[in-house]
């Protein structure tokens, strides 16, 4: 897996969601028990333990931010947090399979 291949799943994922409004983050995820809003900040801190593991740094809690229109940016600045990492091809495979799992759940 490559960092190009993430970032097209990446991409993919946020021109699915990059133009929703406030209730359509708010609605249940389709394959779920959760708003979307909260499956996508899940993933978003996923990709930031991925990050944190490759650097050899403590995992943190990426804050919930009031608006979830921010979401599409918060995945984008912690995919490039673990590129920037340099990680085994492995774990940007791992980073893709949750990005893919998440856009196919919502």
């Amino acid at each position: 897996m490559s960092a190009a291949e993430l970032d097209r799943a990446v991409q993919l994922l946020v021109g699915q969601v990059g133009h929703w409004e406030q209730p359509r983050w708010a609605a249940v995820a389709a394959n779920g028990n959760m708003p979307r809003a909260d499956l996508v900040h899940r993933l978003v801190q996923e990709i930031a333990n991925l990050g944190a593991d490759a650097e050899g740094e403590p995992r943190r809690v990426v804050p919930r931010l009031d608006n979830d229109l921010a979401l599409p940016d918060q995945l984008r600045v912690v995919v490039a947090d673990l590129v920037a990492a340099n990680p085994e091809p492995e774990v940007l495979a791992r980073a893709a399979a949750e990005v893919a799992a998440t856009r196919s759940a919502l």
